[in-house]
């Protein structure tokens, strides 16, 4: 009898751990440069495992069905040198899930796309807590890990800050943007590094609504890392289909930086859109001379002979832009000021102002393609304001939610982006507006925080649907912009630098990171450009002043350069001084990235802040650094990363001419950097002998 009851007993054990392990999700070991993407690939998305993502049905996780759906796998022909696809799908009772995967071998890096379809005749059992991601990382040795990541935008001079966590027993860390826009008070973009084990490993989420993500130790060299929805608890009518976020993991051996420049590398090589086959690189834009002519806000009172006047002046004296950009205010209505309107309450009026522009915005594009540059016109599709043409006309596209009585939000809709037909519409009218004004550059902006009008009109049980399709349909809309106008950029604003993610930089670049710009303080731009430069190597921010200082503190892979060019005290040969300097670095922004003044505060005006870009093919590179004005230190040491330890390098200060010659080995533990007086700067080129 004793007998029987331990063999029961071991019965109910072995059936414990069985459940327990159909219920976990996958352990994954973190092989740095050993990965083998493709078969790293096959073996997470196979019909015996629980595959890397979860979700739940009817009350039950995923864990515990989906290896008895019926489970398919075919290849995908895809687009792009060293890229492999594969759609994994999972079925039962109509219900069918999909998941695109894409790797590249010669990055090791994979990513992938959970998708939901009703193929059934009924709908759909109340599909929630879905997680793209739901990994346990381990690594080879024991130790902690660190995550390393950035701060969201918040307009402040932290915006992008470089952040370290070492994860500990102090539980998860998690993160998610406010609003419904992804970058906003969170960054999408990460990067979890094991000291002991000299390996890490990248991720990135591609969702331009509200995404959640966490990072949690579990034992001593173990990680649980999981994102997805933030709000999604949902039944699909048949043939309905939705997609959620993607993600993305990179594996990478060595050190910290190396880790981030291989991802910098990959989102140069196959990620960022690509013109004729190259990243654009001729982003330095100029506007007209910012908020001129007064005294109206932006460009509320600019007309189509101003626009012309400007560009052949900044034609005669040499100070030529890749591109003239016209922001806010060009619209109907946006300079009717003895009524108290402007730009900002005007929105939904989209057509050009046939006074200030009588022939449309053509006469504008043709001198700036005259002038060799190419033309830029902002818009901001998703805020329209109570009254205005679209509110007016298409008042069952707007999207309504309750706001505080008497705020400017109050008078805002949201245009239903996720509503096909409008979606449709608005890509043939933006489309032919564009044609028909010569525009070359789209810039889109989004000044609204969509994620109450979604949250206020999801119907019943659909808890989510309006922010999905939103999403859908807006990535679609970007899309159809790029197929009709191939060599067509898109600028990414959203109040500066608030939808930055996975999805929007292979669509899109933020010419304009944040809008802190407003405070006219070069020691936060140089913060900017310090903490996003971790993560991405396409970005940049605009400049009012041409001293050296401010100019040098806005320096970027993209330029916006606003300067007064029609008033007195400045310098047009210092203009052009400025410009030829960007133009000899500019680049470098494009190569290697190396912070030289740790990860630390670094917003105070009492520190240096300092950087090194460098280009591996040959071995040159720029450092830039900057004293500010409360500093009392004029020296600091800066460590210089990616050099040959056994090669010279003659590095020349581009200020003062001197040149001096020093090995890699030398750099590499500490070069002096020294300048006497405070909010000063200082540029050094540098090349291997």
């Amino acid at each position: 009898m004793r007998h029987k009851i331990i063999q029961l007993w071991l019965v109910a054990v072995l059936c414990f751990m069985q459940a327990s392990q159909a219920w976990s999700q996958q352990t994954v070991k973190a092989e740095g440069d050993g990965t083998d993407i493709a078969r790293w690939v096959d073996s997470r998305f196979s019909q015996t495992k629980v595959p890397p993502f979860s979700f739940i049905l009817d009350g039950k996780p995923s864990g515990t069905f989906i290896r008895r759906w019926q489970f398919k796998r075919e290849r995908l022909d895809v687009e792009g040198p060293g890229k492999n696809s594969t759609r994994y799908s999972w079925s039962s009772g109509g219900l069918s899930v999909i998941c695109d995967v894409s790797f590249y071998p010669g990055s090791r890096l994979g990513e992938w796309t959970v998708r939901f379809r009703n193929d059934g005749s009924g709908k759909t059992g109340q599909i929630s807590g879905l997680k793209v991601a739901d990994i346990d990382f381990t690594f080879p040795a024991a130790g902690p890990v660190s995550l390393h990541y950035a701060e969201g935008n918040k307009i402040s001079r932290a915006d992008y800050a470089p952040r370290t966590k070492v994860l500990g027993d102090d539980g998860p860390v998690y993160f998610e943007p406010t609003g419904g826009r992804s970058s906003s008070e969170a960054f999408p973009f990460y990067s979890m590094e094991s000291p002991s084990s000299g390996q890490g490993i990248m991720m990135a989420i591609g969702w331009s609504g509200t995404w959640y993500s966490s990072f949690e130790a579990s034992g001593n060299k173990t990680i649980k890392v999981t994102a997805g929805l933030k709000n999604m608890d949902l039944y699909l009518e048949p043939g309905e289909e939705i997609r959620g976020p993607s993600v993305a993991f990179m594996f990478w051996t060595g050190s910290q930086m190396e880790g981030h420049n291989r991802f910098r590398r990959f989102l140069l090589d196959h990620r960022y859109r690509k013109v004729n086959g190259k990243v654009v690189k001729e982003l330095l834009s100029s506007g007209f001379n910012y908020r001129d002519p007064q005294p109206f806000s932006e460009y509320s009172c600019i007309t189509s002979e101003w626009a012309v006047a400007m560009i052949n002046r900044y034609r005669q004296f040499g100070l030529n832009p890749d591109i003239f950009w016209m922001d806010a205010g060009w619209h109907t209505g946006a300079s009717d000021y003895e009524h108290g309107r402007n730009w900002a309450s005007t929105t939904g009026n989209w057509t050009v102002d046939a006074e200030r522009f009588p022939n449309g915005m053509k006469a504008v594009s043709d001198a700036a393609h005259e002038a060799g540059a190419k033309f830029m016109l902002w818009f901001e599709p998703e805020r329209v304001v109570k009254g205005t043409q679209w509110a007016e006309e298409h008042s069952e596209w707007m999207l309504d939610c309750k706001q505080e009585e008497g705020s400017e939000e109050s008078t805002w809709l949201l245009f239903d982006l996720g509503n096909d037909e409008a979606c449709d519409w608005l890509c043939k009218y933006y489309g032919d507006l564009i044609e028909k004004n010569g525009i070359d550059y789209y810039r889109q902006d989004c000044n609204i925080k969509p994620a109450p009008y979604w949250e206020e009109n999801d119907a019943p049980g659909r808890k989510g649907m309006k922010e999905i399709r939103h999403i859908e349909n807006l990535y679609r809309f970007w899309d159809y912009l790029l197929d009709r106008f191939p060599e067509m950029v898109i600028d990414n604003c959203a109040s500066g630098g608030k939808r930055l993610d996975w999805e929007t930089i292979s669509r899109s670049f933020p010419l304009w990171r944040s809008d802190y710009y407003h405070y006219d303080d070069p020691d936060g731009y140089q913060c900017h450009t310090y903490g996003l430069n971790y993560f991405l190597p396409v970005h940049g921010t605009g400049i009012l002043l041409p001293d050296q200082y401010s100019f040098r503190s806005s320096l970027s892979s993209t330029l916006i350069f606003n300067w007064k060019i029609t008033e007195s005290g400045n310098s047009i040969i210092e203009m052009q001084d400025r410009i030829a300097e960007y133009r000899s670095i500019r680049d470098y922004f494009f190569e290697d990235y190396y912070p030289l003044t740790g990860d630390g505060d670094l917003t105070g005006h009492d520190v240096w802040l300092a950087y090194q870009m460098h280009r591996p093919s040959d071995g040159s590179g720029i450092v830039v650094a900057f004293r500010r004005e409360e500093s009392k230190q004029d020296e600091c040491m800066a460590r210089l990363g990616g050099l040959d330890p056994a090669r010279e390098y003659i590095l020349t200060d581009k200020d003062s001419g001197r040149q001096f010659l020093k090995s890699g080995k030398e750099l590499s533990e500490g070069l002096v950097l020294r300048l006497e007086k405070p909010k000063s700067s200082l540029l050094i080129k540098y090349k291997a002998k």
